[in-house]
């Protein structure tokens, strides 16, 4: 015999069924009352337990009229089937509760301002849901993908997988970035092309990059389109960075240490208040596509779904 078919597994024949019918019988000391215990017919009991005495090739009750005594073999029989039972049970519940769980992965801007209203409608029609979220750049947030750590991803730069072959990706929404200031800043005084109707700024790419912008961090998704489509025309610029933290861009423009540029998500409540002003770049366009990522061997559960029709 090679090693190979010595280790070769060998599946036993006795059910679970064979010994939860064993179980009741024993605990309630007939066939009739085990089968009303557990819904099945009275022939099927018997059937059960005839099956499973033959495989153990030992009794396991005594029959004494219309009532079964447990044999002497019982009770150990008895003790073991309990554990599987229950090992059987606990392996059923923790797959139901993992079919019930989701690890959803966001960008920053996605994470704060777009996914609480998300979460909250999936909870809404799956109370006993269990989700997890993960809230970080796009670069990282697409690492996790890889790494089977997320379900699902909500990412506001395009994906740059270290291997595309192994995700999928597909357009969501379309988002627009914005360059701002604080209201009546210092930074734009003098200048003469305020526009009082939309109640902002409009710039010359030259006059922009005399100003001092606040951007995100290399590695995330706002980053990325602002490298892509807005600093590229500004050679010259004068760059703060503000590390990982769209709301301490904000802040910073708020007390006037420069202008920013985040998604309008970001700014909506400012905007609405005045507090803060728009400032449109002449021939610049910054809107941008929000991308929906997933690896290609997660298993999409029914919760991954829902989710999925609710996002759509």
């Amino acid at each position: 015999m090679t090693e190979k078919s010595s280790q070769t597994l060998t599946l036993p024949k006795i059910t679970l069924k064979q010994l939860a019918v064993f179980v009741s019988i024993y605990q309630t000391g007939s066939t009739s009352r085990a089968s009303e215990q557990l819904h099945l017919s009275q022939s099927a009991v018997s059937s059960a337990l005839a099956a499973l005495e033959e495989r153990l090739q030992m009794p396991l009750f005594e029959r004494v009229g219309r009532n079964l005594n447990p044999h002497r073999n019982a009770q150990a029989v008895y003790v073991q089937a309990q554990a599987m039972l229950g090992q059987a049970l606990t392996l059923e519940h923790y797959h139901k509760h993992q079919a019930g769980q989701l690890h959803i992965g966001a960008s920053t801007t996605i994470g704060n301002y777009v996914l609480p209203q998300l979460v909250a409608q999936v909870y809404e029609a799956l109370p006993k849901a269990s989700i997890e979220l993960y809230i970080a750049n796009t670069r990282e947030v697409i690492s996790e993908i890889e790494q089977l750590n997320i379900d699902i991803a909500l990412v506001e730069g395009m994906p740059r997988p270290s291997d595309s072959k192994v995700l999928e990706q597909r357009a969501w929404r379309t988002d627009t970035l914005m360059v701002f200031a604080k209201r009546d800043s210092r930074w734009l005084k003098g200048l003469s092309n305020y526009n009082e109707a939309g109640g902002g700024y409009e710039l010359t790419t030259e006059q922009l990059s005399k100003l001092p912008l606040l951007v995100r961090e290399a590695g995330s998704g706002t980053r990325q389109i602002i490298d892509e489509q807005l600093l590229q025309y500004l050679p010259g610029a004068e760059v703060i960075r503000a590390v990982a933290q769209s709301e301490a861009i904000k802040n910073m423009v708020s007390t006037d240490i420069g202008l920013g540029c985040l998604s309008q998500h970001v700014i909506e409540k400012e905007l609405a208040e005045a507090s803060l002003v728009p400032v449109k770049i002449k021939g610049i366009d910054l809107r941008r596509t929000w991308w929906l990522v997933w690896h290609k061997a997660r298993h999409q559960s029914p919760i991954w779904q829902t989710f999925i029709d609710i996002i759509q």
